[in-house]
């Protein structure tokens, strides 16, 4: 059974930091693009960054760029979202997913498979 399990998640004060993990389970990493997503209360999900099967290729939109890294380690079959600098507007439900293709359009249709989700709220 495929299954995806995020964690790191927390609070945490303005200008902090958060690693998010994501691992897979009942499947081969190595062979999925990847991405995270968020949504914030009140709005819709939107894609974060995302990541190609090998790890080479990375994109992030705009709003994240400079603060955030996505990683991978397939031999740990596991995605990070590496979350620096912290703003107030970062608070929201984190996603991991997975898909075919690596893409820098965050399409949730190119995905196949999602977590359940962990929380991130940035407040004082």
């Amino acid at each position: 059974q495929l299954q995806l399990v995020e964690s790191g998640g927390g609070l945490v004060q303005p200008g902090g930091s958060l690693k998010l993990s994501c691992v897979a389970s009942g499947f081969t990493l190595k062979d999925y693009a990847a991405a995270w997503f968020r949504q914030a209360p009140g709005k819709e999900r939107e894609g974060v960054a995302s990541i190609s099967n090998s790890g080479m290729s990375t994109h992030y939109v705009d709003s994240v760029k400079g603060r955030f890294t996505i990683s991978r380690d397939n031999t740990k079959n596991t995605i990070y979202l590496q979350m620096n600098n912290l703003e107030r507007g970062d608070t929201a439900v984190y996603y991991c997913a997975v898909g075919p293709y690596y893409t820098a359009h965050y399409f949730e249709d190119d995905y196949t498979d999602w977590g359940q989700g962990t929380q991130v709220t940035v407040s004082s």
